[in-house]
């Protein structure tokens, strides 16, 4: 199988993924009365398997971080942020409408991301055909909440 199938695989289980996330920190945000008790829970179960996996692979890797632009640490906020905004809000908005928002959102920035090679992307330019595409998709969202 070449690489690239493989990695669009596992993107897909990744996307799969974050409405499964977003239903279950939400319930447990609304049984524990409290989205930031469920997100940090989350965190907590999130930092304890990856510290698995570092452990099992390459513990030292860590150390790396200390020469690392400081910058490149705001991704931990970025993820806290879409973890607790997503427990809060996917129970009174609705999962379905809460991830669509998201993906909208990952659509716009992957783009500006790619055209412009922001953080070390690999750059590619935003032509017609990507933004048709990019707009096709976000028309697909968007009528996949329609009732």
């Amino acid at each position: 199988m070449p690489p690239t199938v493989s990695y669009a695989l596992i993107m897909l289980i990744a996307g799969i993924g974050i409405p499964v996330l977003a239903a279950l920190n939400a319930a447990l945000g609304t049984r524990l009365g409290s989205p930031v008790a469920a997100a940090s829970i989350l965190f907590c179960v999130a930092l304890l398997s990856t510290l698995m996996i570092l452990a099992m692979g390459q513990p030292r890797a860590v150390l790396g971080v200390v020469t690392a632009p400081k910058h490149l640490l705001l991704a931990g906020c970025l993820v806290a942020f879409y973890v607790l905004t997503i427990t809060w809000v996917a129970p009174k908005f609705g999962v379905g409408n809460a991830v669509f928002f998201v993906l909208l959102g990952q659509l716009i920035s992957a783009a500006a991301i790619d055209h412009f090679g922001l953080f070390g992307a690999q750059i590619s330019p935003l032509s017609l055909t990507r933004v048709s595409g990019i707009a096709l998709m976000a028309a697909g969202v968007f009528v996949t909440q329609q009732v």
